[in-house]
């Protein structure tokens, strides 16, 4: 089981981490007694007030006022979000683990904890659960409010699925919201609530941001009995990327870590500064048992914000592309283009012929070092850049080549296929695989192309080229016979009715020439296994 997780708790679950949590007070034998607590506590706060000024006692208590502070001014904006999951997941959707994370894996607690516990797993959920069961339930995470009128901030695996969403604000009010839109490949969700007066959260500068910088974390950790825990760290890392379910190449990953705890139930709720604002968005954690091991992190706000920008005026997410497929530059790629520094982007190659940077002057090889003055380091900085923008934007894109050349390049942006809409589902408007009638949507699948770093990364042999297919919809040809990567997969298409595909497009110019209600085959190869196969599957059904 992938170790990163995305957060969704439920009741259930919220009683055997808070059963394991009283269970460890209770045998933790170097802690006082309740009893002899109390006037440890009170001796505290007198000393406290009486620590002369400049001392190093003094600076503590300023320190800790700081965070009482920050806390007192940001909890008013964080809310707690139940959700009523769909009996259904959602089409292409990741499966995910009930309430998004795995339960207690009793046999990495101490001895003398896991006899005492063994007993105690509430029915029907065993420590290391099955992904979340086709009847639905209930799911809990964290938001905070954005703006006075109720519009909130969430992550799009919070309410992702959900029949119905409920926010509790800290005053214990209640009200049911509304989905304004979500964004999978960001994991951010915008929801509003009918209420007015609300406290919204100042937003920062996540770029601005810096490693070893104290931060707060706000949220619902193991749902309805720890709602707005404030927990406290640092900015451990920035620019990270995660191996996550369902994610494809147009997932935007520049994750701010930190070792603030952060445990299911928190995703979706704020990591603010030592100014109050908003950093990031509360997203994932990478934990040998589910809970917190001190690897948070959080969705870069000012990505948060791009997005919940053009959900609030649009009702959908809008994206433009260069046209390139990239990776992260190496040292020898830095080396090469005669870099300093090792970092910047390689464009491994075009999307195809109509590519807007090919057209624009840009080559295979090409380092991209800064877009309109902005340095980049890394495939998420330029996908930032780029990505949110209008089509017909002209980015001016610095590269690097042989001999230490810079070039720049003035890049029309394109306008790309599939949109999600207001609701988060694909645009059937596009003219991409998800348009109404397309020879995809009958098959029922979503896929892409292979670059050579993900040939490698696949390792695939010399002889398997195809697409690789990135999610299937529920009742479809493709759910019934086609593996996606987090279920049994990836599978790769190689041929349809003996010619070989190697791209979308040729995918989709070969299933063009079926018609619906035909029986089609299909040449597979089945990464996992390292297997090929034959798949018959009839076009538009099962």
């Amino acid at each position: 089981m992938n170790p990163i997780k995305r957060q969704r708790w439920g009741k259930r679950s919220a009683f055997a981490a808070a059963t394991l949590a009283a269970a460890a007070a209770i045998t933790a034998a170097e802690r006082p007694s309740l009893l002899h607590a109390v006037p440890v506590a009170i001796d505290s706060v007198t000393a406290r007030h009486a620590s002369p000024p400049g001392s190093a006692t003094s600076k503590l208590d300023e320190l800790s006022d700081a965070f009482a502070t920050i806390a007192g001014r940001v909890k008013p904006s964080v809310v707690y979000i139940t959700s009523r999951l769909d009996a259904q997941p959602a089409a292409n959707r990741p499966q995910r683990s009930p309430r998004g994370q795995q339960q207690p894996n009793l046999d990495q607690l101490p001895p003398e904890l896991r006899d005492m516990l063994k007993g105690m797993v509430p029915q029907g959920m065993s420590p290391d659960d099955a992904p979340r069961p086709r009847g639905g339930g209930m799911a809990s995470g964290s938001g905070f409010v954005v703006s006075r009128d109720g519009y909130i901030l969430t992550n799009n695996h919070v309410v992702d699925g959900a029949s119905e969403v409920r926010v509790r604000l800290l005053d214990r009010r209640e009200f049911k919201a509304k989905v304004i839109g979500r964004d999978p490949n960001t994991d951010v969700a915008v929801i509003k609530i009918d209420a007015t007066g609300l406290t919204p959260a100042p937003l920062g500068d996540s770029d601005a941001s810096r490693v070893g910088e104290w931060v707060l974390a706000v949220g619902n950790p193991l749902g309805e009995n720890l709602t707005f825990t404030v927990t406290q760290g640092i900015v451990s890392a920035k620019g990270r990327a995660l191996r996550l379910p369902g994610q494809t190449q147009q997932t935007i990953q520049d994750f701010i870590q930190t070792d603030a705890a952060i445990n299911p139930g928190n995703s979706g709720g704020p990591l603010v500064n030592t100014r109050g604002e908003v950093i990031g968005i509360n997203s994932a954690i990478e934990s040998p048992t589910g809970y917190n091991a001190g690897y948070g992190f959080a969705v870069p706000i000012n990505l948060a914000r791009a997005v919940m920008d053009q959900i609030v005026k649009t009702g959908r997410v809008q994206r433009v592309a260069l046209g390139i497929q990239i990776r992260d530059a190496s040292a020898d790629d830095a080396a090469y283009v005669g870099l300093k520094d090792i970092g910047g982007v390689l464009v491994s190659a075009f999307a195809d012929d109509n590519s807007a940077a090919k057209k624009a002057g840009m080559q295979e090889g090409d380092v991209i070092v800064a877009v309109d003055g902005k340095p980049v380091a890394y495939v998420a900085q330029l996908q930032e850049l780029i990505a949110f923008r209008k089509p017909g934007d002209v980015a001016t894109i610095e590269v690097a080549r042989k001999g230490g050349q810079h070039t720049m390049v003035k890049v029309p942006l394109q306008g790309t296929a599939g949109q999600t809409d207001a609701k988060g589902a694909h645009d059937d408007n596009s003219t991409g695989d998800d348009a109404k009638g397309s020879p995809m949507r009958a098959l029922g699948a979503t896929v892409e192309g292979i670059d050579a770093a993900t040939a490698r990364e696949l390792k695939l042999p010399a002889d398997v080229k195809g697409v690789i297919v990135t999610g299937t919809q529920d009742g479809s040809a493709a759910a019934s016979h086609l593996a996606t990567p987090d279920a049994g997969g990836p599978d790769i298409i190689m041929a349809v009715e003996g010619t070989s595909v190697e791209t979308p497009e040729q995918l989709r110019t070969a299933l063009a020439k079926t018609k619906s209600g035909e029986i089609v085959t299909l040449r597979v190869y089945n990464v996992p296994s390292k297997s090929k196969r034959v798949e018959r599957m009839r076009i538009g059904g099962e």
